[in-house]
């Protein structure tokens, strides 16, 4: 049986497993971590329980790291569920469905689009960008002009039933303030390793509900919402997106890897150092980072409880509730 064969058995029999240990560790950022497990793949939120599972089996079908997490994303791009991610998401205050996305691999080679229109996987256009044009960001009317070029379908500017529902019931005040609570999100990042230990991430939302017309988040943003680097390691983030912005924050977190911090300890340096940017609206802001270094070892943290991620391995698949500084 060829290792790729082997990793889909494998996994298909261990997605239902809950294995003992693992949520406690990776939970409490154990600085005595058990030797990291490869392939592995890390997903922000509930959701990313399926993309995990749409990574592992694009990973099985063409063993390339870069295409799972590709794929992993655009499985939470189509969830009509889902009102942070895809074109189904919250629209922008004047009713309008903006997606960002970015993409990376550990070589360095990176895409990202922001403010796009129209497009069913932003994803998609990101990666096209990092590799048929030589830019590493394309925004709004160019981006969709790039897609419209790439034979991208443009899909119909309407919003889902759901977000057509709940932006009417916002429109009845219009007050605009991000709240903290799972359903808020606005966005899934993934970041993986291979069974070779190559790295790449992935990162896509609709944005922050009801935002003004225009605003970018971090998930575009390399080094803000998703760096990833093979020599040392790889991080996303997830939640109010300016906040993440204001200090790099995966580009941090994979600088304080490179200098000898644990995932852990790197995650909770940067929720420290959010906070302390942040300091006269924390209370009304939530952000959470994830992270894998070199040796399959990861660290979650958040700002407020309510994080959780997605660890797919060879074992299993399991949703975990990350530690927070309040």
């Amino acid at each position: 049986m060829s290792q790729r064969r082997k990793f889909l058995k494998q996994s298909l029999l261990g997605s239902a497993l809950f294995i003992p240990g693992i949520t406690q560790a990776c939970a409490q950022g154990s600085k005595e971590n058990l030797p990291g497990e490869k392939p592995l793949i890390l997903s922000t939120w509930n959701h990313g329980l399926p993309a995990n599972e749409a990574a592992f089996k694009k990973l099985q079908e063409t063993g390339d790291i870069v295409d799972a997490v590709e794929a992993g994303v655009k499985d939470t791009e189509l969830d009509l569920n889902n009102l942070s991610v895809g074109l189904q998401g919250l629209p922008d205050r004047e009713g309008i469905t903006t997606l960002d996305a970015s993409i990376m691999k550990g070589d360095g080679s990176c895409g990202s689009v922001a403010f796009v229109r129209q497009v069913k996987h932003p994803i998609s256009l990101a990666r096209a960008v990092m590799e048929k044009t030589p830019h590493v960001m394309l925004a709004g009317e160019g981006a969709r002009q790039f897609a419209i070029q790439e034979g991208f379908p443009m899909e119909e500017e309407k919003l889902s039933p759901k977000a057509q529902k709940a932006y009417d019931e916002w429109k009845k005040t219009s007050q605009y303030k991000p709240v903290i609570n799972i359903e808020n999100h606005d966005t899934i990042g993934m970041i993986g390793m291979d069974a070779s230990g190559n790295l790449a991430g992935s990162c896509t939302t609709s944005g922050l509900a009801y935002k003004m017309h225009g605003r970018v988040g971090d998930s575009p943003i390399i080094g803000a919402g998703l760096y990833v680097d093979n020599e040392v390691g790889a991080a996303t983030a997830t939640g109010l997106g300016e906040s993440i912005i204001r200090i790099c924050g995966s580009f941090l977190i994979v600088e304080l890897m490179r200098q000898g911090r644990t995932p852990q300890e790197a995650c909770e340096e940067a929720v420290k150092r959010l906070i302390a940017k942040n300091q006269q609206d924390i209370k009304d802001i939530q952000a959470g980072f994830l992270a894998i270094n070199k040796e399959g070892h990861i660290g979650a943290y958040a700002v407020h409880p309510g994080f959780n991620f997605a660890q797919g391995t060879l074992k299993g698949n399991i949703l975990i509730d990350s530690k927070s500084h309040f």
